[in-house]
């Protein structure tokens, strides 16, 4: 008998298994737009024809390394929602809503009921956004990667209004920097968080000083979903800027919205850190600026607008938090700083 693929490692059969598997996750997330999706060789969808001025935008992003405490911990359920959010949460950025979605998983074996799991936490978080799960790539790589592991990509596709992009070109100063609460560290920052498990051998199942759940539950908590929330302060022309608070922190992204000699000034008193971080900081130890330059620390978008729209902003967030304002600044770039640390 000859030689299979499946000698080298790579399982067809199961891969076209899988795939029909997937199809039916995917196809609970369509909308009329989609005209064929999973199985053929591209995805088609109708162009949404309400928009006079229609600008097409792209994202792309993974989940990182936490993935590495997904397996360790064997829970699989939220990194499909990571992955869309990392995603989604940038592109609304701009006044984007999405339009579809795409994943790519790798693995060195391909495991049917954890990558489901994944699959199905993907479609879940497009279900939330009101995008479909349009197409997607499963590769087996034996060679490359060991049974067990897998990695993840994403791209989304959203269209906005060309003539009212974010940021808006009006930003001053005296305008309020808005924070809202994050879900936990998101998927930022994991490098360095399993660097200090391991170092200080933390107990994934202990709930460590103010958690409510056990660090593992706690780190694995899903990347929260601002897509819907940001579309629609966007929609009744509330703010003037978002920021995706990802990696870098704050002192990378923030200043990537605002306007030329313009300065955020944050108030550490204002941000409510959440347990977690503090519990990291401390087991370190790792300084505050550092902190606030890897990780979101409670606080995943922050909104910038007028101060007269404060109230009707809480009015669509209600957990919204006041956390800074707009200087001018004497520089020639934009920038930032958070009194009590700079």
């Amino acid at each position: 008998m000859g030689m299979t693929y499946r000698d080298s490692g790579v399982d067809v059969h199961a891969g076209q298994t899988f795939v029909q598997g997937i199809k039916a996750i995917a196809k609970s997330t369509f909308t009329a737009n989609v005209r064929s999706g999973i199985g053929g060789f591209a995805a088609l969808y109708n162009f949404p024809k309400d928009m006079e001025n229609p600008v097409l935008v792209s994202g792309t992003d993974g989940v990182g390394t936490k993935l590495v405490l997904a397996r360790q911990m064997e829970s699989h359920q939220g990194i499909g929602q990571d992955l869309v959010a990392m995603c989604v949460n940038d592109i609304v950025t701009v006044g984007a809503r999405s339009l579809f979605f795409l994943d790519y998983l790798a693995t060195g074996k391909l495991d049917q009921a954890t990558h489901l799991q994944v699959i199905e936490g993907i479609a879940n978080a497009c279900k939330k956004v009101g995008m479909p799960l349009i197409g997607g790539e499963t590769a087996e790589h034996p060679d490359e990667m060991e049974p067990g592991k897998y990695d993840l990509a994403g791209f989304v596709v959203g269209v906005a209004d060309g003539k009212r992009l974010l940021p808006r070109t009006d930003i001053l100063p005296g305008d309020l920097l808005l924070g809202l609460p994050s879900s936990g560290a998101h998927s930022n920052g994991y490098s360095l968080i399993r660097k200090l498990i391991s170092t200080h051998q933390l107990d994934l199942s202990r709930n460590y000083q103010g958690m409510s759940a056990s660090l593992g539950e706690t780190l694995l908590q899903p990347t929260r979903l601002y897509h819907l929330e940001i579309l629609e302060l966007h929609k009744r022309n509330l703010i003037k800027a978002a920021a995706h608070i990802t990696g870098g922190g704050f002192y990378e992204n923030i200043p990537r919205v605002l306007p030329a000699q313009t300065k955020a000034i944050l108030d550490l008193k204002a941000i409510p850190v959440q347990p977690l971080f503090h519990f990291l900081a401390k087991q370190g130890p790792i300084e505050p600026r550092e902190m606030f330059s890897t990780f979101n620390m409670g606080i995943g978008m922050v909104l910038v607008c007028a101060p007269e729209q404060l109230g009707n902003i809480q009015m669509v967030c209600p957990d919204v938090v006041h956390i800074g304002r707009m200087e001018k600044s004497n520089q020639p770039e934009s920038g930032m700083e958070i009194t009590g640390i700079d």
